[in-house]
């Protein structure tokens, strides 16, 4: 992990170390990214955070994520419904978020290195 930029937001719920994050609806406060679909900013520290806490988030350089499926090094990602990271796929209709790229293989539950590179996958409706 070589972050290059952690800035730190009101936990609005509990969040668990190494998680994808994101705002929650309407705040700048965050809470674990729930779908590929929501607004990601980053990847919580090594730390887990209660609600009403400080969160550190990674928002720029490398940072660490759980693995919540197969991942392939240079693959997409974004999260599944627990915040870890799981290979992005574009959804007919739909805005899919990127974290970043991951930098290694992973299976359901590593931790793994990605290169945080916010992104979207926009597919039109077929």
């Amino acid at each position: 992990m070589t972050p290059t930029f952690i800035k730190s937001f009101l936990a609005a719920a509990d969040i668990p170390a190494r998680r994808l994050v994101a705002f929650s609806a309407g705040t700048t406060t965050v809470v674990p990214a729930a779908a590929a679909t929501d607004p990601i900013i980053g990847v919580s520290d090594h730390l887990a955070v209660v609600a009403g806490g400080m969160a550190d988030v990674i928002q720029g350089g490398w940072g660490e994520v759980v693995a919540g499926g197969a991942i392939a090094p240079g693959d997409p990602i974004t999260s599944d419904a627990e915040g870890r990271a799981i290979k992005a796929e574009p959804v007919a209709g739909a805005v899919v978020r990127v974290a970043g790229f991951a930098q290694s293989d992973a299976a359901l539950g590593d931790v793994i290195d990605y290169l945080v590179a916010p992104g979207v996958l926009a597919t039109p409706a077929a």
